[in-house]
């Protein structure tokens, strides 16, 4: 029996062997093939949650959780598990603490506050713009990806597998951040945003691209090449 298009996007879809950047700059002993191994453990993870999902009829994880609430999973399994491939970083114990992963060691129980040292993990659908909390001086690293969300089911949107779009990385200055306004019925907390000169740094620090992605924005198709 064919598979529904629903069944089908249980599955997301699988990273590009060619679409790695193997002369990105990473800090702390970070390698290509940690984030790579790293991106591939969230793909069997949510393929396994969302297949069992479907044997009960439950909608896919992206489906279920609020826009944000997925995306901010996307990043907690990144900061998570990129430490389990990795010997020289941790992630940051302390609750709500900055940055997300620090080098291994540098503080007790791998926990601080705050601190410049180290690497701030986001995930999000959008391809610029990332958001932060305030403007921070930090080695920022953005999963960017696509998927279905809660509102495509009433829209009518068609089913799509989870896909890792890119992934960009600099270290960033407090002059390559804006804060974003909000108008006075809003009720949103106040952003900072990456500016055009950060966004520069961390395209021109990219560590993956999916095929469509390295044509549209670097202007060429490394196909079997890669970038060694």
């Amino acid at each position: 029996m064919p598979k529904t298009a629903e069944e089908i996007a249980c599955r997301p879809d699988p990273l590009d062997p060619d679409g790695f950047n193997h002369t990105a700059r990473l800090p702390h002993g970070l390698s290509i093939d940690h984030v790579q191994r790293t991106m591939g453990d969230f793909l069997d993870f949510l393929g396994f949650v969302n297949s069992q999902l479907h044997t009960k009829k439950i909608q896919r994880l992206e489906s279920m959780l609020m826009a944000a609430n997925f995306s901010s999973m996307v990043g907690e399994f990144m900061t998570a598990n990129m430490p389990k491939y990795c010997a020289t970083i941790a992630k940051n114990r302390y609750h709500n603490g900055h940055p997300d992963i620090i080098p291994k060691g540098k503080h007790a129980g791998d926990a601080v506050q705050y601190d410049h040292d180290g690497i701030e993990v986001k995930a999000s659908r959008y391809a610029k713009n990332w958001q932060g909390h305030n403007p921070e001086e930090v080695f920022l690293m953005v999963f960017v990806f696509d998927c279905n969300g809660p509102r495509d089911d009433f829209q009518e949107v068609e089913p799509r597998p989870f896909r890792f779009k890119m992934v960009v990385a600099a270290d960033l200055k407090k002059s390559d951040w804006k804060f974003a306004g909000r108008s006075e019925q809003s009720r949103r907390t106040i952003t900072a945003s990456v500016t055009s000169s950060g966004y520069e740094k961390m395209i021109a620090n990219w560590i993956y691209m999916a095929q469509d992605v390295r044509a549209q924005i670097l202007g060429r198709d490394m196909g079997s090449r890669g970038s060694r």
